[in-house]
């Protein structure tokens, strides 16, 4: 009986061993805009959260127009050193890999594009500006090895992947494929994720078969975290920052706190941001102009000077010529005009107080109104500002009426 028992139980535990579900899947993760610290560290998370939840696959929609080097290369560094497949998809129908995007796209197990793409244009650019003539090609040339080795490395297109960085080709997704610069060319995620299924790659882990059929599919969002810093690396969202701390800071407590955390997160944002220091300066003249308007009358010039370095500062603030790192005038001309507002009130506020006649202990009670507590004929009581006070009127006033304060004698 025993032996007949012996077998049974081990054909039922390995049946259920086959029988239990996979805690495998297909996580999907979205990169869109230029490629900040913030997408760098977003995707590495990701790439580290796959790693240690044992997924199949991580599939990266990426659509974007280029952006910091450093930020590049760490997402390149994460990719090739991950245990788990990454496929880049440019997606959906009008994104587009440019600059850096095409390295990204190059480093992955596995590159794909949707209908109506494009990728290209690698040519490495200075955020700050204009490059001389040595610098450029030193950058060009380290840029071109690099996606050389890249493409090498993936068996793609090193050919043309040169030509991205020095002649700044762009091709279609029909191109790229006929190239083979990518692997694929879906409508959309769900049928890469079909096309994709017992693609053999090489990962740090070593050959890997990607296994897609029947695994549960995961899209994953960005936290609140990387939801913030991403909103505030923008350049426009930065340059608010920056004028709400102006416009706060010389309140009260309260008002400066957040004009002090506002300085702080604009900060934040100069660090992945091309600055212009000169313009940063200008700016802070343009403060400094206007809170001394406040402490001298200058009869408008100060302010003028104010808004003209407020101006001028403004536009030279991101000196970028990538269009995704560069200052909206449509926020520059309403943030300048708010500014400007602000300061003159604040200097008509102060100007209006300082022409007041100061008023200390009883002498604030002229104005007042009150109540006469008694007959006042000569002499009697009012009742004024929560007081019972002597008064003195040249014409009788009856008990109960409403009396006015014209003046206070000692």
């Amino acid at each position: 009986m025993i032996r007949k028992v012996i077998p049974l139980f081990l054909f039922l535990h390995f049946f259920l061993l086959s029988a239990a579900p996979s805690f495998a899947e297909i996580v999907v993760i979205r990169a869109e805009g230029a490629v900040t610290p913030v997408m760098s560290e977003f995707i590495s998370k990701s790439i580290d959260d796959a790693v240690r939840d044992k997924s199949e696959l991580l599939l990266i929609e990426l659509d974007t127009p280029g952006g910091l080097d450093t930020s590049m290369r760490s997402i390149v560094k994460k990719i090739i050193a991950s245990d788990v497949p990454v496929a880049v998809f440019v997606s959906p129908s009008g994104a587009r890999a440019a600059s850096a995007g095409v390295f990204i796209t190059l480093a992955a197990h596995v590159a794909a594009m949707s209908p109506g793409t494009n990728i290209g244009a690698a040519h490495p650019v200075n955020m700050g500006g204009k490059m001389d003539e040595t610098v450029a090609e030193k950058a060009a040339n380290d840029a071109a090895a690099y996606i050389k080795s890249l493409a090498e490395k993936r068996g793609r297109n090193a050919d043309w992947a040169e030509k991205a960085v020095r002649e700044s080709v762009s091709i279609t997704e029909s191109e790229a494929l006929k190239l083979k610069v990518i692997d694929y060319v879906a409508k959309n995620t769900q049928e890469l994720i079909n096309i994709i299924d017992g693609k053999v790659t090489e990962t740090a882990f070593g050959t890997v078969t990607i296994k897609t059929k029947g695994v549960p599919v995961r899209y994953s969002e960005p936290g609140l975290r990387h939801k913030i810093l991403d909103l505030i690396s923008n350049p426009n969202v930065a340059y608010m920052l920056m004028l709400f701390f102006e416009m706060t800071n010389p309140g009260s407590i309260f008002p400066g706190v957040f004009g002090a955390i506002s300085l702080i997160l604009a900060f934040y944002s100069f660090q992945t941001l091309p600055v212009n220091y000169a313009g940063l300066m200008l700016i802070i003249l343009a403060i400094v102009l206007f809170i001394l308007e406040i402490k001298i009358t200058s009869f408008g010039i100060l302010t003028i000077g104010g808004i003209l370095s407020m101006l001028i500062g403004s536009l030279m603030l991101f000196d970028s010529p990538l269009p995704f790192y560069k200052l909206s005038m449509k926020v520059i001309l309403p943030g300048v005009l708010l500014t400007t507002l602000f300061f003159v009130l604040t200097v008509k506020l102060a100007v209006t107080a300082y022409r007041r006649k100061p008023v200390t202990g009883i002498e604030e009670l002229e104005g007042l109104e009150g109540e006469a507590r008694s007959d006042v004929y000569h002499a009697g009581q009012v009742f004024i500002h929560g007081e019972i006070w002597q008064a003195w009127s040249e014409e009788p006033i009856p008990k109960g009426d409403k009396v006015i304060v014209e003046s206070v004698e000692h």
